[in-house]
């Protein structure tokens, strides 16, 4: 009941006109982010100036932001929850969209930081999965949809999760021009990745007319996805994209795959238990002699006929 109700005087505070930026808690935030379609966060923090610059051009733009947006501009203060949308440090500016991050990177300007909000609305990163990978991109053949530059995640990958908004970023910074996505290279995409040899989350990979750039950069910023994207990928050395596996190939890594398991299986029982190997032995002899007598058995039931020709009568 508490809850619900400090919940109600925070959802009146946002929606009467005040000139400063409304603050909240974490608490708050989470509320927020699951109630309201669009959501524009400030994460801030003490004794810090280009926090409060930039709090001032929010705040001149909360009224714009809520009347041509219908999005609802909030701040907080020391909050733990800045790192899952900026690695780096406050301030961080990070717009709402259903729920889907998108974090700002540009300079504090109030006429670049509006056309950038207005203009992505929607996210812009594609979502993939690898019964649609080969159809969307046409990453062996290169041809109409264009460049593409994913990011392969993990559910359970933390790092992922904390370039969730920085993705979306980069989506929207290459919107028109180049084609973000992301796919779940542990569930939905577990073939994609295997087919592209991702073997560590997050990935990232850039494909061009036929080919696959790996961004290798320690940089995991912005800005340095988009030069890379742009013009980057040329020092790196770009691999033919491999065919999709056919049918057959698929049973061929099988089984490989089960020998594989069955040696390791077999190897390490016996390095827990070398008395096992004597008792195979000795079970592959007895079956071995068991085999070997009923086949003399067999020869031994069945003597040879003889066969009387009768000399016909004349």
């Amino acid at each position: 009941m508490k809850t619900t109700i400090t919940f109600v005087l925070l959802f009146f505070c946002l929606n009467v006109h005040s000139q400063g930026l409304q603050g909240i808690s974490d608490d708050d935030l989470l509320e927020l982010i699951r109630d309201k379609e669009k959501l524009i966060i400030l994460f801030t923090k003490s004794n810090c100036e280009t926090c409060k610059l930039l709090e001032e051009h929010i705040e001149s733009l909360q009224e714009d932001f809520k009347k041509e947006m219908n999005a609802v501009s909030v701040k907080v203060t020391n909050s733990h929850m800045a790192r899952l949308y900026n690695p780096g440090k406050e301030p961080a500016l990070v717009f709402f969209r259903h729920g889907v991050p998108l974090l700002y990177n540009g300079e504090a300007d109030e006429n670049e930081i509006y056309g950038f909000f207005e203009k992505n609305q929607s996210p812009a990163v594609k979502e993939l999965n690898d019964k649609i990978f080969e159809h969307i991109t046409q990453a062996a053949t290169g041809a109409t949809t264009g460049d593409w530059f994913v990011m392969f995640y993990g559910a359970s990958c933390v790092e992922c999760q904390r370039l969730h908004a920085v993705w979306e970023s980069v989506g929207a910074t290459l919107r028109g021009r180049i084609n973000v996505a992301r796919i779940d290279g542990n569930l939905a995409g577990v073939n994609t990745a295997k087919r592209f040899q991702v073997t560590s989350l997050p990935a990232f990979l850039f494909f061009r007319l036929g080919k696959v750039y790996k961004y290798d950069i320690p940089k995991r910023d912005v800005k340095s996805f988009v030069i890379f994207a742009e013009e980057w990928y040329k020092n790196t050395k770009g691999t033919p994209v491999p065919l999709l596996a056919s049918p057959f190939d698929d049973v061929v890594d099988w089984s490989v795959e089960m020998i594989k398991f069955s040696i390791a299986f077999g190897l390490d029982l016996l390095a827990k238990y070398p008395w096992i190997w004597q008792i195979g032995l000795a079970g592959f002899g007895l079956v071995a002699i068991t085999a070997l007598i009923a086949l003399l058995k067999a020869g031994r039931s069945k003597p040879a006929k003889s066969v009387k020709k009768e000399k016909k009568s004349k």
